[in-house]
Order: C-alpha cells, then sequence, then structure tokens
C-alpha cells in the first residue's frame, strides 16, 4: 500500500485487505461520493491530524474585544487619555468596544453620547474602522472599532 488506489470496492474486501495488513481502515471523507477510504494505521493518523491542529492553533491570531468607558461630560484630557488606550489596543489588533454610560436624566440627551462616539471614531480614524455605529441600549450607548487592515 504506497499510496496507490484500489478503486471502488465493496467495504468487506477493503477490511479484509487492511486485516491482511495489520493496519486498520479509515474513512478521511464521509460527504465524498463514494466515501473515501485509507489503509493505514489509525493511532498515526490520529497523532498526525492533532499534531496539523495544534500547528494551525499556534499560527491563529485571538482578536479580543476591549472596553473604553466614558461619559456624556468627559473633560477634554481624560478623553485624549481613553483614546490614547483605544489606539493602542487597535494597533494591538484588538476590536475595542466604546460604551458611553448614561446616568440620571442624562439618557435625555442621546446625542451627547452620539456626538461623542463620532468624535473618538474622527480622532482614530488613521487606526480605526466603525464596524458597529453608536446605538442605544438601554442606559448605555455603545460602538464597536475595529482595526484597520493595512
Amino acid at each position: 500500500m504506497d499510496g496507490e488506489q484500489l478503486g471502488v470496492i465493496p467495504i468487506k474486501q477493503a477490511l479484509k485487505i487492511a486485516m491482511e495488513k495489520g493496519l486498520d481502515l479509515v474513512e478521511v471523507a464521509p460527504t465524498a461520493r463514494p466515501p473515501v477510504c485509507r489503509i493505514m494505521d489509525y493511532g498515526k493518523y490520529r497523532f498526525e491530524q492533532s499534531k496539523r491542529e495544534r500547528e494551525a492553533k499556534k499560527n491563529q491570531k485571538v482578536i479580543s474585544v476591549k472596553e473604553i468607558k466614558l461619559r456624556p461630560n468627559i473633560e477634554e484630557h481624560d478623553f485624549m487619555t481613553k483614546a490614547r488606550n483605544a489606539e493602542k489596543f487597535l494597533k494591538n489588533g484588538d476590536k475595542v468596544k466604546v460604551t458611553i454610560m448614561f446616568r440620571g436624566r442624562e439618557i435625555t440627551h442621546p446625542d451627547l453620547g452620539k456626538q461623542l462616539c463620532l468624535k473618538l471614531a474622527e480622532t482614530l480614524e488613521h487606526v480605526a474602522t466603525v464596524e458597529k455605529a453608536p446605538k442605544v441600549e438601554g442606559k448605555n450607548m455603545t460602538m464597536i472599532l475595529t482595526p484597520k487592515q493595512n
């Protein structure tokens, strides 16, 4: 069995060939018509598969969502500090969830929160794009920024 194809053969015959060689009959493509099987050592096959999965996991970039919380009447310096933090998160490849927290009757002026969100988006437009526009959810307004693709 040096990788040669035996063609379409009945399962009983394939199992018999595998048993004679002391190997297993492994179904590698069950959705294909007809299903594709190989005669191989199943333990070795599983080891190779898990090894490939580990390699794929190692090369995978995990994107997390960082949150920046603001108030509608935030001072300019505090706003710039939050903007710098958001920029740092975006440069690291993370998404940023901007939350504007309204207290008491501040919720009657959602336009202030929206202006603040748009100001932050404008400040960070060189590193971010708006994935989800500002939207009021309960007593909060949220907006999601994602890093720009270079």
